[in-house]
């Protein structure tokens, strides 16, 4: 598995935490930006890593900002991505047990390191569930068909 991962200004320091825990979990990663705590607009680095995915380039993404709602609303205008954004461990198992999310969102001003590393540890080991979910994504699936004509 392969994670893409990007940020604004405003999560930069998370993301270098979490890149710090893709590397002791031994994840192959690339970072598509920002590196700078310069202002910078978070749509330009929330296409480059939803776009990867929504095109089956990269399995999976993590995406950062302040509040993790911008980065959230421009990963989801993509197909075939499932963007969650999560500020603890349930929400970050539910997303991946129940909507196979395959791109994880956080809150660079809101979380800690420590909170942060070990949502991701549970989002990349929690494995989807399918079953009666599957029925669900299908119908989304069918919803981004219709849209996206």
């Amino acid at each position: 598995m392969k994670i893409a991962i990007g940020s604004d200004h405003a999560g930069l320091a998370l993301k270098n935490e979490i890149i710090t825990v893709l590397k002791e979990l031994n994840i192959t990663w690339e970072d598509f930006g920002t590196n700078s705590d310069e202002s910078v607009d978070y749509p330009d680095f929330g296409e480059k890593v939803a776009g990867l995915v929504s095109d089956g380039k990269i399995e999976k993404g993590i995406l950062i900002c302040g509040t993790g709602i911008g980065m959230s609303i421009v990963a989801n205008k993509f197909p075939n991505v499932r963007a969650a954004l999560c500020c603890e461990t349930y929400s970050a198992k539910m997303s991946r047990l129940h909507n196979d999310a395959n791109l994880l969102v956080l809150p660079g001003r809101t979380i800690d390191g420590k909170t942060a590393a070990e949502i991701v540890k549970e989002w990349l080991r929690t494995p989807f569930e399918g079953g009666r979910h599957q029925r669900r994504l299908d119908k989304i699936k069918a919803i981004e068909s219709r849209l996206c004509k």
